[in-house]
C-alpha cells in the first residue's frame, strides 16, 4: 500500500508541475526527450496586420485586451501589433524623453529593419519627420514625429498607410516619385497633408506626405 501512495504522489506531482499543455507537434520519428511547456511564437502574417489595421479606420477611440489605447498615432500603430503578439514598445532604449514613435523606431533598430523603398509590402511601417514642432522651437528640427501602417502599394508606386492623424484613424496616401505634388491634373492624391499649416512656421515648411517621409521598416515577415 505504502508503494502504491508514493507512485500516487509522484503522478499527481508531475500532473500540476505543468500548468500550459504544449503545444500540438508532429510526432517524431524515433523517440527523444521533449520538454512539457515549451511554446511556439508564431510570426503573425503581413495580411493579418492589414486586416486588424482596416478595421480600425473611421475608429475614434481604441482598446487593447480591454484597455483604452492612447488614441494617437504611435499608439494606434502599437494596438494594431499588439493584437498579434507584438508590442513595438518593448526595446532597450535608455531615452528618457522617448515619444511613442522614437520607441518604435527602437524598437525596430532591435528586432526588425529599415529600408527606403521604393518598393514596400503591407504591414511595413512608415515613419516621418517634422509633422508637428515636437520640441516647441517653432524650427523644423522634430526627427521621428509620425508613424503608421501600411496597407498597400498601387500600381503607379503610390503607397497607401493607415495611421491617426486628425480626428480619426484613416488612410493617407504618399508617392516618393512626386514628393511635393498633392494631386494630378486629373484630381487624384498623390500626397495627402500631414502637417498642420501654422502661420509661425518657416517660411520654408514641407506639409505632405512625401515631404516629410523618413524611412519605411519591416517587422513581420512575408
Amino acid at each position: 500500500m505504502r508503494l502504491l501512495f508514493i507512485m500516487a504522489t509522484i503522478a499527481i506531482v508531475t500532473l500540476v508541475g505543468c500548468t500550459t499543455p504544449p503545444v500540438e507537434r508532429p510526432r517524431p520519428s524515433a523517440p527523444e526527450a521533449r520538454p512539457c511547456c515549451r511554446s511556439v511564437e508564431r510570426m503573425p502574417s503581413r495580411s493579418a496586420i492589414v486586416r486588424t489595421a482596416a478595421k480600425l479606420v473611421g475608429a475614434k477611440t481604441i482598446e487593447s485586451n480591454g484597455r483604452r489605447v492612447s488614441y494617437a498615432c504611435a499608439g494606434v500603430t502599437r494596438a494594431i501589433f499588439l493584437k498579434h503578439g507584438i508590442d513595438l514598445y518593448e526595446n532597450s532604449t535608455s531615452d528618457p524623453e522617448a515619444n511613442g514613435v522614437r520607441l518604435i523606431h527602437a524598437h525596430i533598430r532591435q528586432q526588425g529593419k529599415f529600408h527606403q523603398g521604393p518598393v514596400v509590402h503591407p504591414g511595413d511601417l512608415v515613419f516621418f519627420d517634422n509633422t508637428w514642432d515636437f520640441n516647441g522651437d517653432s524650427k523644423v528640427n522634430d526627427p521621428l514625429t509620425h508613424v503608421g501602417v501600411v496597407e498597400r502599394q498601387e500600381p503607379d508606386g503610390t503607397v497607401i498607410f493607415i495611421s491617426r492623424v486628425a480626428g480619426a484613424i484613416d488612410r493617407y496616401h504618399m508617392n516618393l516619385a512626386f514628393p511635393h505634388v498633392h494631386k494630378t491634373a486629373a484630381g487624384r492624391i498623390l500626397h495627402d497633408y500631414l502637417r498642420r499649416k501654422d502661420v509661425n512656421d518657416p517660411a520654408n515648411t514641407r506639409h505632405l506626405t512625401g515631404e516629410l517621409f523618413a524611412q519605411f521598416a519591416t517587422r513581420v515577415g512575408r
